[in-house]
């Protein structure tokens, strides 16, 4: 009888890795098929079914990292790394600053202000583009890289910061006492426990922030003008014509070289991001 269960649950457990596995190449299969149609010749790429191509080329990452006749394509990487940089930056220190005073200080307000940042996140990102782009506008940003930067000065990701809340207010209030009764006054314990301690939560705040901010078109075409500024989603745009002649073959090795720093970054940070999204939830 044993024998039998040990049996039954190694069966169980290989059918569910071979379901798990076959799940997860059909979830991966386009990002696959794209790094594979990279190193296809333009012509082979739609007409070829295989997914290996028959011969391997870097012609496609050549021509497509030399860019346009006026841009080379290494200035929209150099371009979205400054925004997510400041961006990862503004975010991680605000965010937490704002969530430390919500989850341990007193304040006036403070239900009331807290109550009006969670109902921000119930508002369509959509609804305040018009209002945004005349305010941004009126300040003469458009066409620069202040209209992404500037908001993540004031902590306007309530999502982050309604993270970081449930994170720091799952941390024993001891400690603060403890620092207290050391000398620490209200800036010090968050200097020098809460950030610390923090460290997932904000881990988890950067890694969704540099992504978003990454993969971000919509907001990147509505304030970028200049080929100078565009950022790697805008100079994706680059390769397609709308008279129907397309760098296919381009536009996918550039697809593919950047995804190369969501990854890197996704797994360098991967431990740090499990961590705080299964630590931010303990006590409401």
């Amino acid at each position: 009888m044993k024998k039998q269960g040990i049996v039954y649950k190694l069966a169980r457990s290989g059918i569910s890795n071979i379901i798990i596995i076959i799940l997860g190449f059909a979830m991966l299969y386009p990002v696959i098929w794209l790094i594979m149609a990279s190193f296809k010749e333009g012509s082979q790429i739609f007409s070829d079914p295989g997914l290996l191509p028959k011969e391997w080329t870097l012609q496609n990452y050549i021509k497509g990292w030399q860019g346009t006749s006026t841009v080379h394509f290494s200035t929209f990487f150099v371009n979205s790394f400054i925004i997510c940089g400041l961006c990862v930056i503004a975010n991680a220190a605000f965010c937490s600053l704002t969530a430390y005073a919500f989850a341990r200080l007193d304040f006036k307000g403070k239900k009331f202000w807290f109550a009006v940042m969670m109902l921000t996140l119930m508002l369509p990102g959509h609804v305040t583009t018009i209002p945004r782009y005349i305010i941004f506008h009126s300040f003469g940003w458009v066409n620069t890289f202040l209209p992404f930067i500037v908001p993540k000065l004031f902590a306007t990701d309530a999502f982050f910061v309604f993270l970081l809340v449930q994170f720091i207010r799952s941390l024993p209030k001891d400690m603060d006492e403890s620092a207290r009764i050391d000398g620490c006054g209200k800036f010090g314990i968050y200097v020098k426990i809460i950030m610390p301690l923090s460290v997932p939560a904000i881990i988890t705040t950067v890694l969704f922030t540099f992504l978003w901010t990454w993969d971000d078109f919509f907001n990147q075409m509505l304030y970028l003008n200049s080929p100078e500024r565009f950022t790697v989603p805008m100079g994706l745009r680059f390769f397609l014509d709308n008279s129907g002649v397309s760098s296919w073959g381009s536009m996918f090795a550039m697809s593919a070289l950047s995804l190369l720093p969501c990854f890197v970054l996704f797994f360098s940070l991967q431990k740090y991001f499990v961590q705080g999204v299964a630590t931010t939830g303990i006590k409401g």
